[in-house]
């Protein structure tokens, strides 16, 4: 048995896939044998959040505190450099597979009253590729308590070409971005990327510019789409968000220093800014008996 408990493999076509039973993490994704998010061994612990789900918020709560229909509540510190809870609940619990066939894989997780969050919730994740059009993921959450639940999430893939990121270029269809402080927390109001360093809303070369911002006034095509897109000129990958998530994170790892600095790209999906269950901006609060549901995915090209 490996540290991340079974390994679920899905295909179509020239797209393969494993999810892991701990967190029904994406620990791989491949086209035609070609890595497109980084991948680690299913034996070794999660490097920095690589394709885990963040349940219920995505990124940090500003020291763990946040207040929520008139009480507050003191989450657990997990990121202790920095003071905060980070990335939710569920990415080192242990799903139950509920659907496994060639090309999709199915799990979910009770989420029951934990320190700091005393809700419950039901979870399910679907991962599912098809041979055109790549991984569609789709994150779902019932209130399965009797009170409302403060709720958002996120998914955290790093997309990659095997490359150093320097050398990409690199499309993310956002007109606004937020800035943070030197503990990651957003500050003050989303701004216009226009004359930033942080405008990438036509390709171009990433370079040495180091982001770890979340971006908003997401521009989507006629799908309703939104894009973060990584390419060379010979090949790419891109992830794209559905309109239940109206923020994408981009994060290009430059504090870390191992084998695989600035190979990927940290690309990801959110329901909600960093810090909304302190700021409660887009923060979700879910009814008793009620559903939220986002989709994203992944593809070549």
């Amino acid at each position: 048995m490996t540290l991340s408990g079974d390994q679920y493999e899905i295909s179509a076509g020239p797209y393969t896939a494993i999810v892991t039973e701990q967190g029904a993490s994406l620990r791989a994704l491949a086209c035609d044998g070609r890595p497109l998010i980084l991948s680690h061994d299913a034996d070794e612990p999660t490097p920095a959040a690589a394709g885990q789900l963040l349940t219920p918020w995505p990124n940090r709560i500003d020291h763990g505190r946040y207040s929520f229909g008139g009480e507050t509540h003191a989450l657990p510190i997990n990121e202790g450099p920095l003071d905060n809870a980070i990335h939710g609940l569920v990415r080192f619990a242990p799903w139950r597979v509920a659907a496994h066939e060639r090309h999709r894989v199915s799990l979910t997780h009770r989420l029951l009253g934990y320190s700091g969050y005393p809700f419950r919730l039901d979870l399910t994740v679907e991962y599912a590729l098809d041979a055109d059009g790549g991984l569609t993921v789709r994150q779902s959450a019932r209130n399965a308590g009797s009170r409302v639940a403060p709720y958002g999430h996120g998914a955290h893939p790093y997309l990659t070409l095997g490359r150093p990121l320097d050398e990409c270029e690199l499309l993310v269809t956002a007109e606004r971005y937020l800035e943070i402080d030197r503990r990651a927390i957003p500050v003050g109001a989303p701004q216009d990327v226009a004359g930033t360093p942080y405008d990438f809303r036509e390709p171009r070369r990433l370079g040495a510019t180091a982001i770890n911002n979340p971006y908003t006034g997401l521009v989507r095509d006629g799908d309703g789409r939104a894009w973060i897109r990584l390419s060379d000129g010979e090949q790419a990958v891109a992830l794209w968000a559905g309109e239940g998530h109206p923020w994408l994170e981009v994060y290009t790892r430059d504090e870390v220093t191992d084998e695989t600095w600035r190979t990927g790209l940290g690309a990801e999906p959110m329901t909600c800014p960093p810090n909304s269950f302190v700021t409660g901006v887009d923060l979700i609060a879910l009814e008793p008996g009620e559903e939220t549901t986002g989709v994203w995915g992944v593809t070549a090209g």
